[in-house]
């Protein structure tokens, strides 16, 4: 738990991923309402990307983001249900450091409020990897908004209060893997 709060919000550069096999760029309700949500709230939208429900694919986005010492949280949306071609958990569990299982269990809490006992239906989870916090929400535009408005919105402002994971994310070292291809790029060219 970060505990370090600031009095003005420190903006955090987010990344937003929409799993899916069946929506484009006019279709992305869900993708357009967190790259919405991210900017009113003052953050930076790094990245906004759309990918088929592919185990391989989204690994290697979320793995290229883990790595970018620019990008300090992912919000991925789509792909936590049980359809077979639901694949989100299987993508993202196996590059995390540690589980943050609070989120997906209070995410199942607000939900209840609103679907019922349909949430049980839900894989949403967040982790950690290499300093970003990866959060994965069902893909509808409503469940987008539970997350966002009761949950994110909340822990990714340097504000709230008694903690939140800003402090956590902004501690991102710059990668290191750059600085080595730097040295035998240079060493190449002798």
């Amino acid at each position: 738990m970060s505990s370090e709060r600031t009095d003005q919000l420190t903006p955090l550069n987010i990344a937003v991923l929409t799993v899916s096999d069946t929506r484009g760029p006019n279709e992305d309700t869900s993708g357009q309402f967190l790259e919405d949500s991210v900017i009113e709230a003052g953050h930076n939208l790094t990245a906004r990307r759309i990918l088929p429900d592919d185990v391989y694919l989204v690994r290697a986005v979320i793995s290229d983001w883990i790595a970018d010492p620019k990008v300090h949280v992912v919000v991925i949306t789509g792909g936590t249900g049980f359809h077979e071609r639901d694949s989100t958990p299987e993508a993202v569990g196996p590059l995390l450091d540690k589980a943050i299982e609070g989120f997906g269990e209070e995410f199942r809490r607000l939900s209840a409020a609103e679907i019922g006992s349909s949430t049980i239906q839900s894989r949403a989870f967040g982790g950690l990897a290499n300093h970003t916090v990866i959060f994965c929400l069902p893909g509808s535009t409503g469940a987008c908004r539970t997350g966002w408005n009761g949950i994110l919105s909340s822990q990714l402002d340097s504000r709230h209060g008694p903690c939140n994971f800003s402090a956590l994310v902004l501690r991102k070292p710059e990668a290191p893997h750059s600085r080595l291809h730097e040295r035998i790029g240079s060493r190449a060219k002798r």
